[in-house]
């Protein structure tokens, strides 16, 4: 480190001894620091060797001076850590372009300076670990250097001001500009009623700027402060929360989510470099606690330890801001970086949506049990057939893709049919189930603490609705598949399937031989995309004004007349997501055992409902020459690969609904104590429900109004 600091030319732009310098503070091992690989100890080293020469102190204040003089500052304010205008899919495709590939560097502009300095994608991470104090008693070493006689001052600190300023003014602009896309004004048609915020911000700032700048050329005293300025800004905020609020009614696209997400980074820039130009905050700081000098001394085993001033709230910022800068700068090319940033609205609105489905799947009291056993039963009978129709679709022995898409319509159709008259396929509940139970966590978690018995009451709810949803479905398409296959022999005289295919078709659901429970955790992944698919189209339905937009098409308002077009695209509006997750999850089963196939890959589905039609089938086909061993273990593989299918659609979907919500729910041994108690105290409640719906408590701010 020595030796880099005698070769310092003062006078000098090369970046190259810089990176050396810097070289030496970082740690050689990535993420962990023990000993002499201790960043903060390198800091406090660096510091005392300038401390006890000054003559290398002034050169390095001047090489750096050098440096910030030959670069252009504002680009590292105004881009770094910011979404560009490119949209989604442009930036996504570029950072994994730049991933391998990353874009020519130029020495005009100092934001790629950093790209040679600190090209470690972790620097960030020891660069924080440096305590702040240690940073700051590093650049005072540095800036209060005394110059010699015959040396010339520098400009990095008005160079650096000036791109702050540039930087602000290039900012407010770019949001004056996303705060007026269509999108935007689209989804809060209410500010076009008044002066957009945006547009005032834009003003205020120039106004602010004009007057900055009479006051760096001496004409006035002091700046008007940034109060009309933070106003506006507020009230952008204001705007875009409102946004955000609505979307989860009218829905969101990836468009919106990403020009609301960079449209709040741009605000929040700007709040952080209107802070540090301010001369207001940085007087009243200096007068109310002025900054001592920090001091480094040995402590008792000889290690130099940094006895830390108090920092003014000001300098704290500009480390803050320059860690920020690091961070964002070292993880640009990130795509996880851009996809959370962007999907969790989305995501936020996808599970919204199919939380306000779950409540349909959500019984209530023994009414409503019986009702969801009806139309579990409904959708038991109409699979039993589209068990049947697999079974001969397979008998035509046709090329494998052609086979897929049989299989596909066949379920795809049986799915949409099963929807369209209102019956109900339990394995499809966890994943609308999932979302409800996480919205209710939202909801109750008001930061006194998670209302866990009303928690257990909702879980107590699901559970009962989904055993009896499956009960619904096994109960009649057990006996529908029996019938067919049993009508079948009456009728032609011979089996529905050979010995061989019902062997099977047992085979296909042991537990213990065959990997059925793993092709069953497939399907549970295929019920939760289905759930993400169902959302994605309800949300997608909203904000395009689906129902609106049919009523629109001349061609069938003449065909169906005004009222009909009206009731189709309230309709399609109302259920374009269970549609959709319906068919597509049709298309799910029935090409993974294809695709497994023409891939060599051991992949399939099984699913409760058509393992329990083929197993009686395979029983008719027997002849009922089975063993009891037998029975008890296709039985048991019916009901194990439901479970296996309910458990990891409801797990994916609840992990996926918590995430979107950033809820973190740790206390499951309180869930289950909760989940006891109400068993003990009423078991068959617990099981059955009450025998009438029960009304929700009384709102104590609502009795109170109506007094």
């Amino acid at each position: 480190m020595l030796a880099t600091l005698e070769r310092i030319d003062p006078h000098s732009d090369n970046i190259d001894l810089l990176v050396e310098l810097v070289c030496h503070l970082r740690p050689r091992q990535r993420w962990v620091w023990q000993g002499q690989d201790d960043p903060a100890q390198a800091v406090r080293t660096l510091t005392q060797l300038l401390k006890g020469n000054p003559e290398q102190a002034w050169a390095l204040r001047r090489y750096i001076t050098t440096l910030l003089e030959k670069r252009r500052h504002t680009s590292l304010y105004s881009d770094i850590g910011i979404l560009s205008n490119d949209g989604f899919v442009t930036e996504l495709k570029n950072r994994i372009t730049y991933r391998f590939l990353p874009p020519a560097l130029d020495d005009l502009y100092l934001s790629d300076a950093l790209d040679q300095v600190l090209y470690r994608d972790d620097d960030y991470v020891w660069i924080r670990a440096v305590p702040d104090a240690d940073w700051m008693a590093l650049f005072d070493i540095i800036a209060d250097a005394p110059p010699p006689e015959d040396a010339t001052a520098g400009r990095a600190r008005v160079v650096t001001l000036e791109g702050l300023l540039d930087a602000i003014r290039t900012l407010s602009c770019r949001v004056c500009a996303l705060g007026l896309e269509p999108r935007l004004v689209h989804s809060y048609s209410q500010i076009e009623n008044f002066d957009s915020p945006f547009l005032m911000q834009n003003i205020e700032t120039n106004h602010y700027l004009d007057q900055y700048a009479r006051y760096l050329a001496g004409d006035i005293e002091r700046p008007d402060d940034a109060r009309h300025l933070l106003v506006m800004l507020d009230q952008c905020e204001d705007v875009v929360l409102k946004i955000r609020r609505g979307a989860l009614s009218t829905g969101t696209s990836v468009a919106l989510t990403y020009l609301l997400v960079a449209l709040q980074q741009s605000i929040d820039r700007l709040h952080k470099l209107l802070f540090l130009v301010d001369v207001h905050d940085q007087e009243a700081a200096s007068a109310a606690a002025p900054v001592p000098a920090p001091v480094l001394a040995p402590d008792a085993n000889g290690v130099l330890q940094l006895e830390a001033p108090s920092l003014s709230p000001q300098r704290l910022a500009a480390i803050a801001l320059a860690e920020e800068l690091i961070e964002a700068h070292n993880t640009k090319y990130q795509v996880s970086n851009l996809v959370r940033d962007n999907v969790d609205l989305l995501a936020r609105n996808v599970t919204e949506n199919a939380s306000r489905t779950g409540e349909h799947y959500i019984a209530e009291s023994r009414k409503d049990l019986r009702a969801m056993f009806g139309a579990a039963s409904g959708a038991g009978f109409i699979v039993g057939f589209m068990a049947l129709f697999k079974i001969l679709l397979g008998y035509l022995r046709t090329p494998p893709l052609v086979e897929a898409f049989l299989f596909s319509m066949n379920y795809s159709l049986g799915f949409v049919v099963i929807h369209l008259m209102h019956f109900t396929v339990a394995t499809k509940q966890p994943a609308m189930t999932a979302q409800r139970i996480a919205a209710s966590l939202h909801r109750a978690d008001n930061g006194r603490g998670l209302d866990v018995d009303r928690l257990a009451e909702l879980v107590n709810k699901v559970f009962r609705t989904q055993m009896v949803a499956v009960l619904g479905n096994v109960l009649v398409a057990f006996p529908v598949a029996w019938a067919i296959a049993a009508g079948y022999n009456a009728i032609s005289d011979k089996h529905l399937v050979d010995p061989i295919k019902a062997l099977h078709l047992l085979n296909d659901i042991d537990p213990l031989h065959s990997p059925a429970l793993f092709y069953a955790a497939v399907a549970g992944v295929w019920l939760f995309v289905a759930g993400l698919i169902s959302g994605y189209y309800d949300n997608k339905a909203l904000y395009t004004r689906m129902g609106q937009r049919i009523q629109q098409l001349r061609g069938l308002r003449r065909l169906l007349g005004k009222e009909r077009l009206a009731r189709l695209g309230q309709y399609i509006e109302d259920n374009l997501g269970g549609l959709a997750g319906n068919f597509f999850f049709g298309i799910l089963l029935g090409t993974t055992g294809t695709v497994g196939f023409l891939l060599g890959l051991p992949i399939d589905i099984r699913h409760i409902t058509f393992s329990a039609a083929n197993f009686a089938t395979a029983l008719v086909a027997l002849d009922y020459q089975m063993t009891w061993a037998q029975i008890a273990n296709a039985t048991a593989g019916v009901f194990l690969i439901g479970t296996v299918n309910l458990l990891v659609s409801f797990g994916l979907a609840l992990w996926v609904a918590l995430r979107a919500r950033k809820i973190r729910f740790k206390r499951g041994i309180l869930l289950v104590q909760a989940l006891g108690r109400r068993f003990i105290s009423g078991p068959v409640d617990f099981f059955l429900g009450p025998k009438h719906r029960q009304l929700p408590p009384p709102d104590p701010t609502t009795m109170k109004s109506s007094k």
